[in-house]
């Protein structure tokens, strides 16, 4: 099976198993979005969620953000793990935010990659589901399996989102990219996996020729 007929094949099988793909963090708007996002790394996105209701409830604005203290956001975020180095990002990217963009989340991936602890990865999923723009971020399940599915060497995420871009269609980017963090999440955890459940990688190591995918 030759890549571009992978890739179509996980494209239709994960089109049945998640026609509708809400974002997994809880948001407001781009720049609730953005601070969940930041909050996410390392950290299950269930246990974000049950941390920025009180957060946001606080603090939903830049402007609200820099009226609490570094240590009373860190107290808040604490759950999330890295607490001091993330409430230093989110204190001063809020003051970045309310100096330089009047308050708002920049619509500029250059721009949103200089913030304070806002990587690729975070700016991509903000680009995508937060302003529509065709991206696609890439987080531990999408390096995995992409790699296991043969889309990719699995050198590293930045080879990894080329090669996902360029065997992907670009009108599939901003769903696809939640759809696999949904299957492997579902279907091929990196613990605890079952082959015989995880059936897009057992059909993609079995096919022989193209005939046998149904798409």
């Amino acid at each position: 099976m030759t890549k571009k007929e992978k890739a179509n094949y996980i494209i239709n099988e994960l089109e049945k198993l998640y026609s509708v793909t809400p974002v997994p963090l809880n948001h407001t708007d781009s720049y609730t979005l953005l601070i969940a996002v930041l909050l996410s790394a390392q950290c299950t996105d269930e246990r974000v969620n049950k941390i920025t209701p009180n957060l946001f409830s606080k603090a939903s604005t830049p402007y609200q953000m820099i009226r609490l203290s570094q240590l009373e956001i860190q107290e808040i975020i604490r759950p999330c793990g890295l607490s001091p180095q993330k409430s230093k990002a989110i204190y001063n990217l809020s003051h970045i935010l309310i100096d330089k963009f009047n308050g708002e989340v920049p619509e500029d991936i250059q721009e949103l990659e200089k913030l304070p602890g806002v990587g690729h990865k975070t700016a991509s999923v903000v680009m995508s589901q937060a302003f529509g723009h065709p991206m696609f971020p890439v987080d531990t399940h999408i390096h995995r399996l992409l790699t296991k599915w043969g889309i990719t060497s699995g050198k590293n995420v930045t080879q990894t989102e080329k090669d996902a871009k360029a065997y992907f269609p670009i009108d599939t980017w901003n769903k696809l990219h939640l759809q696999i963090i949904f299957y492997g999440r579902e279907y091929s955890p990196a613990r605890g996996a079952k082959a015989e459940k995880d059936y897009i990688t057992m059909k993609i190591g079995t096919a022989k020729a193209k005939n046998e995918l149904k798409v």
